[in-house]
């Protein structure tokens, strides 16, 4: 829909003055392939029944310590000259709404919740020989490994295509909290923060700040309708005779076109409301308020209340900071427990006091999750001020989890005819921690996300006369055992 890269926090006005400009860019920026034909009625494949309508996914960007959140391990407190090898959580475990599941410290609120939710503790990824975190992300995000022949669509982006948008106006998929400019691995993170081969109509409406969502939905500021409308018009004409039109398919160029159609659409309705957040009573606003994450869950509410279908909050990837926890581990994740954990329980318990939680899933997770001494298999510890390694915790900031770990790690699903109160599979006790039951791989979670909506995990879209499908070779199996 609408890329919102060129956002500057600090000048809201850009937002305006730049909109038609941001919405042509937009519907260039499409992507390689040709258009998809029909799917999965002409293969027979035979949708299921959906138990859920809408979904949010609340995504911790960066690599979220399975061991630090969701799934607690032996826990040492801080102290100089504490082997290394002694510490797997940084934060004591406390009880939540549900007996056999505990969590960690400074997630009180989501533990009142918890008897809502279903917490796989299996999760994993695949070793993909690199770090990136990018290229994990792509993974999680679609479904498949990078690089790719053709662009591969988000989740987001399928459900736009074979679902549609619950009404006419609100955008199906819309992405909350992610910068794609002005940091590292911008390119990156656009690469699958796409509607992929599906083309831009099918890609994400991007709010990078959610407190300025409702700027995006404006025209610029004091344009009469009747003029907005000749610019409008002149956009189209300006796209359609592009000299670089030759260079896109028909089907590309239609896509663009409809994106806009469908932009102007929105800027005329009622449900442009739901995008601003100054609509929200002042004690809601401040419970959700602790930061961009938290502002964000509360716009996903209002959207999803509006009609979005798919809406991704993100806490943002960006180097170094947030979940990216390579050095002050404890530190940085205590003050991410902070941001995360009034907002999201304050959701949960929102969209039950509307009746929505039952038809709306909601997933918190991650593209992996971390290890102070391994990525995946044993590897080296912690350096000192000198960089040299060391085998004991010498500074504060050596405290808590670093290192990447793909081996097991956790999701937590809310509503969406998920199971309450329970707890699905297991990661070892002792380094390294590892899915030990019934692991979950990211076409499994996929197919299990897909089936709550609706869509058949085998859904396939002839692209580049080759068949491409929802999970990858159409492989994916729903997880029965998580759902009501």
């Amino acid at each position: 829909m609408i890329q919102e890269s060129w956002y500057d926090e600090s000048r809201p006005e850009q937002t305006r003055r730049h909109f038609l400009g941001a919405l042509g860019a937009t519907a260039a920026a499409t992507f390689l392939g040709g258009a998809p034909r029909a799917a999965a009625g002409e293969k027979g494949v035979k949708h299921p029944a959906a138990t859920a309508d809408s979904c949010i996914l609340l995504w911790m960007a960066g690599g979220m310590a399975a061991p630090e959140t969701f799934d607690p391990k032996r826990y040492r407190p801080y102290q100089v000259g504490t082997p290394v090898e002694e510490i797997i959580s940084t934060f004591p475990a406390i009880d939540t709404a549900v007996d056999n599941i505990k969590i960690c410290k400074g997630l009180e609120n989501i533990a009142g919740v918890m008897d809502r939710a279903t917490l796989i503790r299996s999760h994993f990824q695949e070793d993909l020989g690199s770090i990136l975190h990018s290229r994990h992300q792509y993974h999680w995000h679609t479904g498949y490994v990078p690089p790719q022949t053709v662009a591969a669509p988000h989740i987001g982006a399928w459900m736009a295509k074979v679902l549609g948008g619950r009404n006419d106006v609100m955008p199906p998929f819309i992405n909350i909290g992610q910068r794609l400019e002005g940091h590292g691995e911008s390119q990156e993170l656009k690469a699958f923060t796409t509607g992929g081969f599906f083309g831009s109509e099918y890609g994400p409406m991007n709010l990078p700040f959610p407190a300025l969502a409702s700027q995006a939905v404006k025209p610029p500021g004091g344009m009469s309708p009747e003029r907005f409308k000749k610019r409008y018009d002149a956009l189209k004409d300006l796209l359609k005779n592009s000299p670089k039109s030759d260079q896109l398919s028909d089907f590309h160029q239609e896509s663009m076109l409809r994106s806009l159609d469908n932009a102007h659409r929105l800027l005329g309705s009622k449900e442009r409301e739901a995008f601003d957040l100054t609509k929200e009573k002042k004690e809601v606003f401040d419970d959700y308020n602790t930061g961009q994450f938290g502002q964000g869950c509360l716009l996903a509410r209002r959207l999803v209340e509006g009609g979005a279908r798919f809406v991704e909050v993100t806490t943002e990837y960006v180097p170094f900071y947030h979940w990216d926890t390579h050095e002050n581990g404890h530190t940085t994740t205590e003050r991410m427990h902070k941001e995360i954990d009034r907002p999201i329980a304050r959701l949960i318990k929102d969209l039950e006091e509307r009746g929505m939680l039952d038809r709306t899933l909601v997933i918190i997770a991650s593209e992996f999750s971390r290890d102070m001494m391994i990525e995946g298999v044993p590897g080296s510890t912690a350096k000192d001020q000198s960089g040299a390694k060391t085998d004991v915790i010498k500074e504060m900031k050596h405290y808590g989890l670093h290192r990447h770990f793909t081996g097991g790690s956790s999701v937590v699903m809310f509503g969406g005819g998920m199971k309450k109160g329970h707890l699905y599979g297991a990661t070892a006790v002792e380094r390294p921690c590892m899915a030990i039951d019934k692991p979950v791989s990211i076409g499994d979670l996929h197919a299990t996300i897909f089936t709550a909506m609706g869509i058949s995990p085998k859904t396939e879209f002839s692209i580049e006369n080759r068949p491409f499908y929802a999970t990858k070779d159409g492989k994916g199996v729903s997880v029965r055992e998580v759902f009501a």
